[in-house]
């Protein structure tokens, strides 16, 4: 039962991370209003469908389903009755230019196996390599994941001391790639273990070797996939937050933070000026500022941290069904240090992009029409500088259906028969992320974890932020924390 204490709290987005926080600070008793600028919720994590396929449009990988079951039973209910997922084996296919497949398995020795089956490194070098991964998890978790790193307090606790009397340990002074190549001697597996960089839009030549911990959590720990898809997450959130007495209003933008004293007052919509004892911000943090604080002091040296990748995402139903694919699956590029440079260096897109395909049709067959695939193509594209995108997605576009014919042997045009597009101006208008950058600052430098905005402000009490832009940061697992750990702080 939750005990009322007649506060208010104002939730500026619908995202996952602000779902999150609206039922935390329900339960807390605070009565908790949620205002999106869509008539939808979920921001990145959202849904449509174009003549008869369903497509989720944002993330697509799903990891530590724990942390959604634990909003429902800090609510009292059973996670089960509004949220199914399964374990997924195998995990992705890579599929190369050389016309090999590998299969990622799921758990450690599975995935050594398979591996070590199909390449040039053995069973023991890869499990030596996932129990290097392990290591900096189990060194790093309490310090970047489930506590801020902005209290001082929080240094002082035995598990965290831990970690940075560790530091050495945790792949901190190398890069991912040069980790990686020590570890391996396939390329291939280099070029598997590199692409985890891009789980938070950053390049494997230039962020920190510690991001090596995010293999080791979708293979050993696990990834799943939702039952209905990954929009199931946001829709049933959505449901226990109204169950339990959050208000949604969809098609409200939020037009200022109000602030007096350095203290949060409130918001303004178009419609009213309405008071919060409480003020959560959802948004990204840099349009937080620019856009809703514009007054306010800004913490420009956060701010002005490079940016991530974004996307050029086509969502295509495909009027066949290709076996050899599975749920997610990527077509590599043959130059994957040449792909990264013309991304961050030149701003561009690369002739040749490594492709993610996601077919959620092949677990929830409804998602397509009989005989047919809903295809997620996403390709890792530059944040938004002002290129000329119309011209981009139409190089994009030939260049993945000539890759995807050319590795699986096809013609995928004419099965094409929706169509839907984004680019990173879509991406920016319809979320607000800052430029179109799908996972907020970059991390291509060794202290970019450290530099991610806080999950409150130190200049404005009762004001507060979660998200995938603000630490720890993004992806869905993330997102959850961000919201646990803004809502902790407030008492």
């Amino acid at each position: 039962m939750i005990q009322e204490n007649n506060k208010t709290c104002a939730i500026i987005g619908a995202g996952i991370s602000g779902i999150a926080a609206s039922i935390r600070m329900r339960n807390k008793g605070y009565r908790v209003t949620v205002y999106e600028a869509n008539p939808f919720p979920g921001g990145k994590l959202s849904s449509e469908t174009k003549n008869g396929y369903r497509f989720d449009m944002g993330p697509s990988v799903f990891t530590y389903p724990e942390f959604v079951d634990e909003l429902f039973v800090l609510s009292g209910k059973n996670p089960r009755d509004y949220f199914n997922y399964e374990r997924l084996d195998p995990v992705y296919q890579y599929f190369f230019e050389d016309g090999s497949v590998l299969k990622s398995r799921s758990g450690k020795e599975p995935y050594a196996e398979e591996m070590a089956s199909k390449t040039k490194d053995s069973k023991e070098d890869i499990i030596r390599y996932l129990n290097k991964t392990e290591t900096i998890y189990n060194l790093t978790a309490e310090v970047f994941l489930y506590n801020s790193l902005h209290k001082i307090r929080n240094y002082f606790t035995k598990r965290v001391l831990k970690g940075f009397l560790n530091f050495g340990k945790i792949g901190a002074f190398d890069t991912m790639n040069g980790a990686n190549e020590k570890s391996f001697k396939d390329p291939r597996l280099v070029q598997i273990a590199n692409r985890y960089s891009t789980y938070n839009g950053s390049s494997p030549y230039l962020s920190p070797a510690t991001l090596n911990v995010i293999p080791y959590v979708e293979i050993v720990k696990g990834a799943y996939y939702p039952v209905g898809g990954m929009y199931s997450i946001t829709s049933s959130l959505v449901q226990l937050a109204k169950d339990i007495g959050v208000e949604f209003r969809f098609s409200t933008p939020v037009r200022e933070i109000l602030i007096e004293n350095k203290k949060a007052t409130g918001i303004r919509t178009d419609a009213a000026s309405t008071a919060y004892d409480v003020v959560i911000s959802n948004m990204d943090v840099y349009n937080s500022y620019m856009k809703l604080m514009p007054a306010a002091k800004k913490p420009l040296r956060t701010l002005s941290q490079p940016k991530s990748s974004s996307g050029i995402i086509f969502y295509w139903g495909i009027k066949k069904e290709f076996p050899e694919l599975k749920l997610h699956n990527i077509l590599f590029s043959a130059d994957y240090r040449e792909e990264f440079d013309t991304l961050f260096a030149k701003k561009s897109i690369y002739h040749d992009p490594t492709i993610y395909v996601n077919i959620t049709s092949k677990h929830t067959p409804t998602d397509a029409p009989a005989g047919g695939e809903n295809w997620f193509t996403f390709i890792n594209v530059p944040n938004n500088q002002g290129q000329d995108w119309d011209q981009f997605i139409a190089e994009a576009r030939k260049n993945i259906i000539n890759k995807v014919n050319r590795l699986l042997k096809t013609d995928i045009e004419p099965l094409i028969e929706a169509e839907i597009v984004f680019d990173p101006r879509v991406i920016e208008s319809r979320t607000s992320s800052a430029f179109g950058a799908i996972y907020g600052n970059s991390s291509n430098n060794q202290f970019a974890a450290f530099m991610r905005h806080a999950n409150f402000s130190s200049r404005i009490k009762n004001l507060y932020f979660c998200g995938g832009s603000v630490h720890p940061g993004p992806s869905i697992p993330l997102c959850l924390l961000s919201a646990r750990i803004a809502t902790g702080m407030i008492r």
